[in-house]
């Protein structure tokens, strides 16, 4: 059983799904991204709303649940104030949604957590926002671990690193623990069927042009730029969703990058949560 906050338009909750577990209730307010969730994921009960305004026995009654019997509590809070893209503000309001993810740990005292963010949170300054985080995630009843992990490892063609928190509720006779590499990176070329010579880069991180045998670079809300046989050109909707893990299937009622860019690739999350229900829960 698996309540998904800042579900997004349905990454974090396929992969959940994937490994066999039942998304019980999805949070979000992004109209759009909710809007492909509900063409992809139908039959999950959705809050469509501010987070803030979701009192943790409305949650309960919407999932079906009391406190205490979720398996996972799982959670993308808006992460662009840690990112290196933006600019970085020690303030950035979208920094205190965490603390809405902490207030329905706190009410719903799921068995174990999975909490993920961008890898910013553990550089610079932010490194004090993220010391904190653990020690918030603790206070609620937890013991809590923290990892980066980069999705090219777990089946994603893609160089995408980022933090992930799991916590196991105090009382468990389990600890938290991470998926150890499950794939080797895979390239461009393969996931895509590129044929020729050439790379890829993304103007918006500034990085150096990538050969086509090598894992792309991190999707965002911008697509990348692909060179083959000397000719330039962005790649195309369908191809980020494909490097960003989504099945050939996956319904796009609105090509949105933002809402692709945002999303946690499924397979990524499918790792996690198969460690979690085998190497934590079954433990427990």
């Amino acid at each position: 059983m698996v309540l998904s906050t800042f579900c997004g338009c349905g990454g974090s909750s396929l992969g959940h799904r994937l490994a066999g577990g039942q998304v019980l209730l999805a949070i979000d307010h992004d109209a759009d991204a909710l809007g492909i969730y509900r063409a992809n994921l139908p039959g999950t009960p959705i809050y469509q709303g501010d987070i803030e305004q979701l009192s943790v026995e409305e949650c309960c009654r919407l999932a079906g649940i009391r406190p205490g019997e979720l398996d996972i509590l799982d959670g993308s809070p808006p992460c662009q104030g840690f990112s290196p893209l933006g600019k970085r503000l020690f303030l950035d309001q979208r920094n205190q949604l965490f603390v809405e993810f902490v207030r329905l740990l706190w009410g719903l005292q799921p068995k174990t957590f999975v909490m993920e963010n961008v890898r910013g949170m553990v550089r610079g300054e932010m490194k004090l926002i993220f010391a904190d985080c653990l020690e918030d995630l603790k206070s609620a009843g937890y013991k809590v671990r923290a990892r980066l992990l980069n999705t090219k490892y777990f089946h994603v063609p893609q160089d995408r690193e980022r933090i992930i928190f799991i916590g196991v509720r105090n009382d468990l006779h389990a600890e938290p623990s991470f998926p150890r590499a499950q794939s080797s990176p895979q390239s461009i070329r393969k996931a895509l069927g590129l044929v020729g010579q050439g790379g890829v880069k993304n103007d918006q991180f500034k990085s150096p042009w990538r050969s086509l045998d090598e894992p792309c670079v991190t999707i965002s809300k911008h697509p990348p730029i692909v060179s083959l046989n000397g000719v330039e050109r962005k790649l195309t909707f369908a191809e980020c969703s494909l490097l960003q893990g989504f099945p050939g299937d996956w319904k796009w009622p609105k090509q949105i990058h933002r809402c692709l860019g945002n999303a946690v690739p499924p397979p990524f999350m499918k790792a996690v949560a198969e460690h979690v229900r085998d190497d934590i829960l079954a433990l427990r």
